[in-house]
């Protein structure tokens, strides 16, 4: 990925305070709405591997979608959730910021603090 990548959806509250504290810090980084432009199952699970979780870790569960689909009683299988995440972008959690070396799921101050500190 080369750069910092902030994945973003803006009318999420929590990845809008992500997204401030990487500005305020003066953070150079590319806005990935990733609603609008959904990872690829092989950039999702390099997220994944760079986060250390597996895709059920990292799934919104209480979503309208998460419950039609029968997640919580989906199978893990980390090919078949990484499938149904990016087929519905919606149940990823947000925000997440990719470094070169690492990505967080920085949804408060502590993460995002630790998302700072590996740039």
């Amino acid at each position: 990925m080369g750069e910092t990548e902030l994945w973003h959806n803006p009318r999420c509250s929590k990845s809008r305070a992500a997204k401030a504290a990487l500005d305020e810090a003066g953070v150079a980084y590319t806005e990935r709405r990733y609603l609008d432009e959904p990872p690829t199952a092989a950039e999702l699970d390099a997220v994944l591997t760079r986060i250390g979780a597996e895709p059920w870790e990292v799934a919104r569960l209480g979503e309208a979608v998460a419950k039609e689909l029968g997640l919580k009683d989906l199978e893990h299988d980390r090919a078949r959730w990484i499938e149904v995440l990016v087929a519905n972008p919606v149940l990823i959690q947000r925000p997440i910021v990719v470094t070169d070396g690492a990505a967080i799921v920085a949804r408060d101050e502590d993460s995002v603090r630790k998302a700072l500190d590996s740039l």
